[in-house]
């Protein structure tokens, strides 16, 4: 029994590291849109804000739609272990070859391609920690799969600062695509597993089956509790997350950073991002479950308060500090979205639950590096326009997150969730 208990970290651990791989695949176009070689090669000029966000979004849109649809039949049709696999063959495919589209329109098809091939991969996880954890334990489990958020990002800026101003920007794309190959695919192989049963239903022997099973799911998944509004929540939460990491090495460089204080600079965020959800994961596991969505409420308020404060300091070290504080309290909430989730879904229901919410928070969220380098070049010009109007978008978000956390709090309150969770969770502890 105790080997079975250690066997299921080394899996989360595992899907930890496979999500910051993840997310320096995300993020190295933020990098790249800095180096004019890159720019050039795709036909974009460094002044043109909407177009360098929508690369952004095209990923995003891929992979909120991917959310939606493949989902669902990862969970009936391949499991965990295998659409782990598949979908690390297909980004590290997809980031080895993107130097060879040579326009603009080619590159935004990639990003859309590996947003879908990423898609499910979130909603793989929390099925894994439903399988292997009880509710009252999921918040250190979920905390260790979103820390690889953090991780990612603050690896993901100085590496492929390194890698264009070392090598080449073509560069950065084949390491990417090896990595998520060579490091992702054997820690599949050897750490996830599964229980017989992923779905709670047996493994379909036709096509027509495997459809029958997916309506199943998806039908079963829109039943959850709070499950719209818990994708709101998402889709304002995300949004903080998309708009920030994709501006932030241009802010930075607006501000007056070189390019070599910029790589360290923007991993700080991050680093604090990883130490937040880690604390965050420990906070969920040890209060009461009717008060978990107050997470959201303090976490949500302290992040608005940072950003705006960021945005309006002269002092440039005292605004990238801020943007520091802001990531901690971002990273304080984020926990609490799939342990939200994986407590209000059915077990076989958890991956396309989720799906629905990551997808409805992605396709959303994903607009926002998009808007922001509008309103940025929109502004540009303006007193209190550019980034300072961009970022300001990031402060109504979290506005949002704080409107429905305590909406959710209010709810979990008047049912007495607390109690019921107790007795599931005694309950699943005597079986």
């Amino acid at each position: 029994m105790k080997d079975m208990r250690a066997a299921r970290w080394w899996g989360v651990i595992s899907l930890f590291i496979i999500v910051a791989i993840s997310y320096v695949d995300r993020i190295n176009l933020s990098i790249l849109i800095l180096d004019q070689g890159f720019l050039d090669h795709i036909g974009l000029t460094h002044d043109d804000r909407t177009r360098q966000g929508l690369l952004a979004t095209a990923f995003m849109v891929g992979y909120g739609v991917s959310s939606f649809v493949l989902t669902p039949f990862c969970a009936a049709l391949f499991g965990v272990r295998r659409s782990l696999v598949v979908g690390l063959l297909l980004w590290g495919a997809v980031s080895f070859l993107s130097p060879a589209m040579n326009s603009y329109g080619l590159l935004l098809a990639s990003r859309i391609l590996l947003g879908i091939s990423e898609g499910p991969l979130y909603s793989l996880a929390g099925s894994y920690i439903k399988a292997h954890f009880q509710s009252h334990e999921n918040g250190l489990p979920n905390s260790f799969v979103n820390m690889g958020t953090g991780l990612g990002l603050a690896v993901g800026y100085p590496l492929i600062g390194y890698l264009v101003a070392g090598h080449d920007w073509q560069t950065s794309f084949h390491v990417l695509g090896l990595i998520n190959v060579a490091i992702g695919i054997p820690l599949v192989l050897a750490f996830i597993r599964m229980p017989r049963v992923d779905t709670g239903m047996p493994r379909p022997r036709s096509l027509g089956e495997a459809v029958g099973q997916v309506g199943q799911i998806v039908r079963g998944a829109m039943h959850t509790r709070y499950l719209v509004l818990v994708a709101v929540l998402s889709a304002a939460f995300f949004s903080y997350l998309w708009g920030s990491s994709n501006w932030l090495p241009a802010y930075l460089e607006s501000r007056g950073f070189s390019l070599r204080e910029m790589g360290w600079l923007a991993s700080l965020p991050q680093y604090a991002t990883v130490l937040a959800v880690l604390v965050g994961g420990i906070v969920i596991d040890r209060l009461p479950r009717r008060q978990v969505p107050l997470i959201f409420v303090g976490g949500s308020l302290g992040l608005a308060l940072a950003i705006w404060l960021a945005i309006h300091m002269e002092d440039r070290y005292a605004a990238a500090y801020c943007l520091i504080a802001a990531n901690f309290c971002w990273g304080l909430m984020s926990p609490a979205i799939p342990s939200t989730v994986q407590y209000c879904a059915r077990p076989e229901h958890v991956a396309s639950a989720y799906g629905v919410v990551n997808g409805t928070a992605t396709l959303v969220a994903g607009f926002m590096p998009a808007l922001m380098g509008a309103v940025i070049g929109w502004t540009s010009h303006s007193a209190g326009g550019g980034f300072v109007a961009g970022f300001g978008l990031l402060v109504g978000t979290q506005l949002v997150v704080m409107v429905c956390g305590l909406v959710l709090w209010l709810r979990e309150r008047g049912q007495g969730a607390d109690g019921a969770s107790d007795a599931r969770d005694r309950s699943a502890r005597t079986a």
